[in-house]
């Protein structure tokens, strides 16, 4: 018997289905020879200080640090687990091979494996390792098992990292709150959290200690279009009223004129750093809920798997990209112009030295039916990205125009796009353009020498301070260890020192939320007293630097590539927290308090990233009938966009009742409307009031 563990029951039925193990026990799904089971996320956790001495359930300065001679692991305190955890024990005992089939990536590898390890497993494993749960996927997977000693690093990265979080975690936690915290107060201290943390007290420090200054330019009109003077900011208005005397003396003359034409390369595939960014900028989501719109996404084998840090795709999947855009039919408008010719093996698209175990997150195919608004949204990023990224390039016309005034210079930029390329795969997207791009300005014609009159003004401005951290700008500043990097290619290479990993990096900023260090108004992140005053206290470099925290991720990147020792990463973690010991502990006392509740704004807060479920759009939704295709509104009612095959509608007016979106939304998704006042009953003289409900053969009746 063959044993396979997964990691959700959903994905366990899932491969259940496919390998034949039809019938349903207890905690398992069995036949054909195997014994399909799950886990349901973290069952074990190591071993916390009490587990090992009596004494470090205390918190007390004199005991730190705590470092154990070795760690152990236990399960998590939880009924739940610890029946299923049963289950698997028992199944591993009484079978030939343990299958493992855990998420592919290092925390699926490090949840699985700790189960393995605390259930005893003595008979081989095997890893499944795939990334998409299609049924193909799945299939392809067994047939291509991998041993699983070829996963041992990344099982030792992922050691390494509990490991660390928990020496780090565990005292400088204890530490900082013995020596620094009032009452009850708990300061906590990660190896992840307070780099993120320190980023943005940074950032809030260098906003408090902004002060706006008033500045004046001079600009000026010429033929309908408007220059601005080369020379520094004004700083007085005295100083730009004489410059705008002196303009106003002498005429306009262009003196350089250059057209240059250049393309704007194709957007990247998402990896999710990129996709949590975008969908942050465009619809405020939160990147832990859009983490977890996504992954809702590849567990209904909609997209590939998601926590994955590369842009890239591995040239092998070059001859399937036609079969899946194909099967996109949504999209069959915007892929019909790719699929009329061979798909381009394109370098920014596919390269092997890019993608380790993952590739970029692209469609499956599968045809997004019974979806949410949220996730509808991210499936739509995902696959207009994937679309875009085989377009032709878009080819633009940059113009620089120069002239003077005198003695003053002055200077005009345009931009025109030639051929949209890419961008027609956003023509109705206002919000598709990249930061700080400018919109598309096309200049008229000028020769250089030729003169004439002009209009000048001054104009006048005030400097303005550096932005607040947005989710979409930290997790940028995460991924580059805090470095301000706009070009891909460079983005790319600094992603082995980024801070966290893509998976982890949404869960640090919730926790930073939680423990009230940071605070949201709006879209902008800022850090509350109580977190400023923690990295203030916080005199190590090495505990809030995001560049030397990347260089701790960048080790154990090392060891999963098995290119650098786990024992070599756990010494050098001990002595720092040994240094970091006798450092805190010789510091002077400094109070920390928690910051009290921000008083409440009186204007109306951004809401919470979940508001876009309060739009009703009836379009797009599915049909309830076929479930396959989308609703289309008519002259006279809504009805499925293969209605001659189909069939459903629901007319706009009913019983003589003009129906609200609201009504008609409540009629597909919860089968019936609240009561409704005025129906007019045929047969009966009288209005009625009652419900409408949508019955099994998907017409509509009245209820009282």
């Amino acid at each position: 018997m063959k044993v396979c563990i997964a990691e959700k029951p959903s994905v366990a039925r899932d491969i259940a289905e496919v390998l034949g193990a039809k019938q349903r026990k207890e905690g398992y799904y069995e036949g054909n020879g195997y014994q399909v089971t799950w886990t349901f996320g973290h069952f074990c956790t190591l071993k916390e200080p009490h587990d090992y001495f009596d004494y470090w359930k205390y918190w007390r300065l004199e005991d730190l640090p705590m470092i154990p001679s070795s760690f152990g692991i236990k399960l998590i305190d939880n009924s739940g687990v610890q029946k299923q955890f049963k289950v698997i024990e028992n199944l591993v005992q009484n079978c030939d091979e343990v299958i493992n089939c855990g998420d592919a990536g290092q925390e699926g590898e490090l949840i699985q494996r700790w189960v393995l390890l605390k259930a005893q497993c003595a008979v081989p494993i095997k890893r499944l390792w795939i990334s998409s749960l299609t049924e193909q996927a799945i299939r392809e997977g067994f047939t291509k098992l991998k041993e699983s000693d070829q996963y041992n690093n990344l099982y030792a990265a992922g050691s390494a990292r509990a490991i660390g979080d928990w020496l780090l975690g565990m005292n400088a936690t204890r530490l900082f709150t013995k020596k620094f915290a009032s009452g009850k107060v708990v300061l906590s201290i990660g190896r992840v959290q307070t780099p993120t943390l320190a980023m943005i007290v940074q950032r809030q420090k260098e906003i408090n200690a902004f002060v706006s200054e008033e500045y004046w330019e001079l600009k000026t009109i010429y033929r309908e279009t408007e220059f601005t003077a080369t020379i520094e900011r004004l700083r007085n208005l005295e100083k730009a009223n004489k410059g705008l005397a002196y303009l106003k003396e002498h005429p306009f003359e262009i003196t350089s004129f250059e057209k240059k034409e250049g393309k704007e390369g194709n957007p990247r595939l998402f990896d999710l750093t990129a996709l949590q960014v975008e969908a942050n900028k465009k619809y405020g989501f939160s990147a832990d809920d859009t983490l977890k719109y996504v992954q809702s996404l590849y567990e209904k084998k909609l997209v590939t798997y998601p926590r994955v840090d590369t842009t890239y795709l591995s040239e092998d999947l070059h001859p399937k990209i036609a079969g899946i855009m194909q099967d996109m039919t949504p999209y069959s408008a915007l892929t019909a112009s790719i699929l009329a010719k061979p798909i381009p093996k394109l370098k920014s698209v596919f390269d092997d030295k890019k993608v380790t175990d993952h590739h970029a997150i692209i469609p499956t195919g599968v045809y997004p039916g019974g979806i949410g608004l949220e996730e509808k949204r991210i499936y739509d990023l995902i696959a207009r990205r994937f679309i875009a990224a085989f377009y032709p390039e878009c080819k633009i016309s940059n113009t620089t125009v120069l002239g003077k005034v005198g003695q003053v210079e002055f200077k005009v930029t345009g931009k025109q796009i030639l051929e949209p390329g890419w961008k027609e795969v956003y023509a109705n997207d206002v919000s598709a353009r990249k930061e700080g791009e400018e919109e598309e300005k096309v200049l008229p014609l000028f020769v250089v020498g030729e003169t004439g009159p002009h209009t000048p003004r001054v104009h006048q401005g005030k400097t303005t301070p550096p932005k607040a951290f947005t989710e979409a700008t930290l997790l940028r500043a995460m991924e580059t260890a805090g470095k301000q990097v706009e070009d891909e290619e460079m983005r790319e290479l600094l992603k082995d020192n980024g801070i966290g990993r893509p998976s982890t990096r949404a869960n640090i900023i919730e926790t930073l939320f939680r423990r009230k260090y940071i605070e949201k108004r709006k879209k902008n992140i800022f850090a509350t007293q109580t977190g400023m005053d923690l990295i203030d206290t916080i005199q190590s470099e090495l505990l809030k630097s995001p560049e030397l925290t990347g260089i701790w991720e960048r080790k154990l990147r090392l060891i999963e590539k098995g290119e650098y020792a786990m024992e070599t990463f756990k010494q050098e973690l001990i002595q720092m927290v040994v240094d970091l010991t006798i450092e805190v502990k010789t510091n002077a006392h400094k109070t920390i308090t928690i910051a009290p509740d921000p008083p409440p704004v009186p204007e109306k807060e951004e809401p919470k990233p979940k508001e876009p479920k309060k739009a009703i759009v009836i379009e797009e939704l599915s049909c309830p009938k076929c479930k396959e295709q989308l609703l289309k509104k008519g002259n006279t009612a809504y009805g499925c966009a293969n209605f001659k095959v189909c069939g459903f509608k629901i007319p706009f007016e009913i019983l003589g009742k003009k129906l609200s979106d609201k009504q008609i939304t409540d009629l597909l998704s919860k089968g019936k409307t609240g009561k409704i006042k005025g129906l007019k009953v045929p047969g009966s003289e009288t209005e009625k009031e009652g419900k409408l409900v949508m019955t099994a053969d998907f017409n509509i009746e009245m209820e009282q």
